[in-house]
Formats: C-alpha cells, sequence, structure tokens
C-alpha cells in the first residue's frame, strides 16, 4: 500500500495530520502499538521539520509486509550542518516557529530513535530528503 501526503508551511496548525492518517492505517492492519507508536513519532517529527524549516514538502508512505517505509522530501534550504542538526537540543527555529512550540531540537534524534534505519539526503541549497523505515516483523 502507497500513500502520499502534500506538507505545507501555510498552515502549521496542520502539522501532524499526515501521521495521523498513516497511524489510523496501521491500527486498521493491526499492526503491533509500539511499531504504530516508533511510526507515528518519527513520521511527526519530520513533518514538523519540514513546516519549520523546508517549508512544506511531500510524505510518501509504503506498507510492505514487513516495513513501514517513510520518504519526506522538501525543497528547502537544506541542512548545512547534518552532524550538528542531529544531536539533541541543537535548533535553528525562528522565533516565530519557537512560538507555536516547535523547535525544541529533538526531531532528527527523535527520528533517529524511532526508526531501524534513517538516511538523510541534504546540503545548504538542495533541499532535504529523508528516508526511514520501521520494521514491524
Amino acid at each position: 500500500m502507497k500513500y502520499r501526503f502534500d506538507i505545507s508551511a501555510e498552515d502549521p496548525e496542520k502539522a501532524g495530520y499526515a501521521s495521523t492518517e498513516i497511524k489510523k492505517v496501521l491500527k486498521s492492519l493491526h499492526i503491533n502499538p509500539e511499531h504504530i507508536r516508533r511510526t507515528a513519532i518519527a513520521m511527526y517529527e519530520a513533518e514538523i521539520n519540514m513546516i519549520v524549516h523546508g517549508g512544506g514538502g511531500t510524505a510518501e508512505v509504503e506498507i510492505t509486509d514487513t516495513e513501514i517505509i517513510i520518504v519526506m522530501k522538501d525543497d528547502g534550504p537544506g541542512i548545512p550542518d547534518l552532524e550538528a542538526a542531529m544531536k539533541e537540543g541543537f535548533s535553528t527555529a525562528s522565533g516565530t516557529s519557537l512560538e507555536l512550540g516547535y523547535g525544541a531540537g529533538m526531531g532528527l534524534s527523535n527520528i533517529k530513535k524511532n526508526t531501524d534505519c534513517l538516511h538523510i539526503e541534504t546540503g545548504a541549497g538542495k533541499g532535504t530528503t529523508v528516508t526511514m523505515r520501521i520494521r514491524y516483523i
């Protein structure tokens, strides 16, 4: 099964829509609740990062017989220092994002903790593609 969502930076109040919809799908498939939790956390964190830093983008989710594959793509400015961005507490969020409660610097580290495989393609001026895999069998 494949799903695709557009993630808009224009309406930050809709942050989490895609991860909530995938959570519903996984529940309907009777996936183990722990795998659902991990998927929802990782995907939500990526959605927030896309809204706060990437100007929005797309989320594509494929559910196979053994894993959940999530690919999040944006055309934003990219992550200039990925190593620093992976550290807990590191944030480049704007004042507006911080006022909305985003930008605690836990996004990428939470994604890493909740996925079995994480691959990030990025660079200054190149946008960012985050590929996450959560095995459930």
